[in-house]
């Protein structure tokens, strides 16, 4: 599943007016956020692992790797003349694999609360549920 937000877009979905979302968003022109399946794709600790050489060879540089709550975050910036224009966050378990591509920058500090929102916040983590549960109806 890939879903495309837009500084605009993401402000809208947040209907609870979660100040710390609007925090890590004010720098963010534009993201893409991506889903998918590891067992599906046959994404292993290899693949995995490839997957992240792949972002080096780009030139975006790991700023941070952790595991929380069971999910294992890894985070790389591209920067240009001193400033961030690229951020790239991987958030992985054994079961998923979740991408933010985003064009701007975010506040790495904010990085796990903004997953937890995408899991408790009704109304953008139902959104996405729901965009899935028709992707996975219709056989895509």
């Amino acid at each position: 599943m890939s879903l495309y937000f837009y500084k605009n877009t993401l402000r809208m979905l947040n209907q609870g007016d979660n100040k710390d979302l609007d925090e890590m968003i004010k720098d963010v022109e534009k993201m893409r956020f991506l889903l998918i399946d590891r067992v599906a794709e046959g994404l292993d600790a290899k693949e995995y692992l490839k997957l992240k050489s792949r972002y080096a060879k780009e030139s975006f540089e790991e700023v941070m790797s952790s595991r929380i709550e069971g999910k294992n975050f890894d985070v790389y910036i591209r920067e240009t003349g001193g400033q961030v224009k690229g951020t790239v966050i991987l958030a992985s378990d054994a079961a998923q694999l979740f991408v933010l591509d985003i064009l701007g920058k975010v506040a790495l500090e904010k990085i796990p609360d903004f997953f937890k929102s995408l899991d408790e916040n009704s109304d953008i983590g139902k959104k996405i549920k729901d965009f899935m549960d028709i992707e996975d109806h219709s056989g895509h």
